[in-house]
């Protein structure tokens, strides 16, 4: 058997003309029958051994960690509490004397000499219609002069909206199958909030399209009339909910769905950006825009105005519908 073995081992590492180690030879042969079963008990002892050392390194580890941290969880503790207390009274204390201070330098109540009108609010009064076409001095305002302001609300508004989808968001999930979670939102919604009320559907059949209706114009007639795009969002966001809450999402997605929310809003915001760009370059600039402010009274006066109450329109309107639906069932 083992001049076979060394046959073999011999031609393979060094052919017929090479001669191997003949001890290399043996020692080869012969490791085959030296596994024998107390070699076996000995190589389970030894792994044995070996994770008995792992064990107690392991605990070792635990227990370093355990004194490293004690100290964080006993005099750590309360040094930090009196350092939080000291912070939070010179905080506090450093707030009261700034406002202290700036009272201190108001102008003294009943001083003949204080400014008794703010030239901002007579230039609104006075030259507001003829500079920005708007007979509605606030949307003028919020339009024309302060649209960067504004512009920052609505990006706000998105803002939120995004972030309530980050968190309350149930069905984001690559295969497009819906989830434990999900389904059992979805039975809830439905145990708890039928869709076969059929005073409600007929109440909301009848009043939707009114609400919807009436929201728009008040944001077409922003600039006319009291009202804007905050305004008139806000009724058709409620007119969206009052259509979800009488037929459900299933009919509610024909027409409003996630996709419709990101480029609704999309657009709106781009656009607004967009527009109030090109007139802050040509105003910063001492420019003609180009644009006509029109006759002020008519519905289309006022420049930009009124496309810009039409995005922020939607994206309130948006903004409120997603929440809604967030908080409902988490999702769209």
């Amino acid at each position: 058997m083992k001049k076979k073995i060394a046959d073999i081992l011999r031609q393979r590492f060094y052919g017929d003309e090479s001669p191997l180690d003949e001890d290399m030879i043996a020692s080869l042969g012969e490791q085959p029958q030296g596994l024998t079963r107390s070699s076996n008990e000995a190589l389970e002892a030894l792994e044995g051994v070996r994770e008995l050392r792992v064990q107690r390194a392991q605990e070792q580890e635990h227990e370093m960690y355990r004194q490293i941290h004690a100290w964080s969880y006993s005099s750590g503790v309360k040094i930090i509490q009196r350092l939080y207390r000291i912070l939070s009274a010179v905080t506090c204390f450093g707030i009261v004397m700034f406002l202290l201070w700036t009272v201190n330098t108001l102008p003294p109540f009943g001083d003949p000499g204080n400014p008794d009108n703010n030239e901002v609010a007579a230039r609104y009064v006075e030259l507001g219609p003829g500079e920005t076409g708007a007979v509605n001095m606030v949307t003028g305002m919020i339009l024309d002069y302060r649209a960067f302001d504004t512009f920052g609300e609505a990006t706000v508004l998105f803002t939120a909206a995004c972030s309530a989808l980050f968190l309350l968001k149930l069905h984001d999930h690559k295969d497009g199958k819906p989830t434990k979670t999900w389904l059992e939102a979805e039975y809830d919604d439905r145990f708890h909030e039928p869709k076969n009320d059929q005073i409600l559907q007929f109440a909301a059949k009848l009043l939707t399209p009114v609400v919807l209706l009436f929201g728009f114009y008040v944001v077409l007639n922003g600039h006319i009339t009291p009202g804007g795009g905050f305004s008139g969002g806000a009724i058709m966001g409620a007119g969206l909910i009052l259509y979800l809450n009488a037929y459900g999402f299933k009919k509610t997605e024909r027409f409003f769905t996630y996709r419709t929310f990101q480029w609704v809003t999309f657009a709106a915001l781009l656009s607004y950006a967009g527009l109030k760009s090109y007139s802050f370059y040509t105003g910063a600039n001492h420019l003609e825009s180009g644009v006509s402010l029109g006759v002020p009274g008519n519905i289309l006066s006022a420049g930009f105005i009124l496309p810009l109450n039409i995005c922020v329109g939607l994206v309130v309107m948006c903004t409120m519908y997603v929440f809604y639906t967030l908080i409902r069932k988490g999702g769209v």
